[in-house]
């Protein structure tokens, strides 16, 4: 392999985040999705960056719909991170670069609640070091938030490959020195740029 590690994204690469799927899981009414994804997405960045408090999001979110919806959102702010898809071709990566002793990390964008139970995939438990951009108050593309898991699981950026869904923060990967290409879920073309 032309990479010593291998780092990962994680929604939209260890897991799918779909929106109106998740949606449907709190909420039969399709009609009723704009107003709660307005409400919920309007400080989801700052959710993922750690600037905003989990509760304090909840709240205001809750504050932004009808009566109606709010029981709505307490079950979606619960219970959303359940009901993230698993890519089970990633999966199947993730655990053939194990096998072959590949050390593999994972940097993701996610609120600090989202942190606190990703363990409820069984995945993680692969993965050599996790870095979650809520806990740390960085998110990238920040160079700050490549910099951070570079130092803190003492790598090399020149020996690490990045799967990320945004092009954006493979481009902010590449500046602070390390190599990837946006992930869509296409294994064989990983494999082939990684020479594996």
């Amino acid at each position: 392999m032309k990479y010593k590690n291998i780092v990962f994204d994680f929604g939209n690469v260890i897991g799918t985040f779909d929106s109106d799927y998740i949606l449907g899981q709190f909420c039969d009414d399709k009609a009723d999705f704009p107003i709660l994804s307005k409400a919920i997405y309007q400080d989801w960045v700052e959710l993922d960056a750690g600037t905003l408090e989990y509760e304090k999001g909840v709240e205001l979110a809750i504050a932004r719909v009808p009566t109606r919806l709010k029981p709505t959102l307490e079950r979606f702010f619960k219970d959303w991170y359940k009901h993230l898809t698993p890519l089970l071709q990633t999966w199947d990566f993730v655990h053939e670069l194990k096998s072959r002793g590949v050390p593999i990390y994972l940097l993701s964008n996610a609120p600090q609640y989202f942190a606190d139970h990703a363990d409820i995939y069984e995945i993680m438990q692969e993965f050599d070091g996790v870095l979650f951009s809520g806990p740390v108050k960085l998110a990238k593309p920040d160079p700050a938030i490549y910099q951070l898991f570079f130092k803190t699981f003492d790598l090399n950026p020149k020996e690490c490959f990045f799967l990320d869904d945004r092009i954006d923060n493979i481009n902010a990967a590449k500046a602070c020195g390390m190599d990837g290409m946006v992930y869509t879920g296409d294994v064989d073309a990983v494999k082939k740029a990684v020479g594996f």
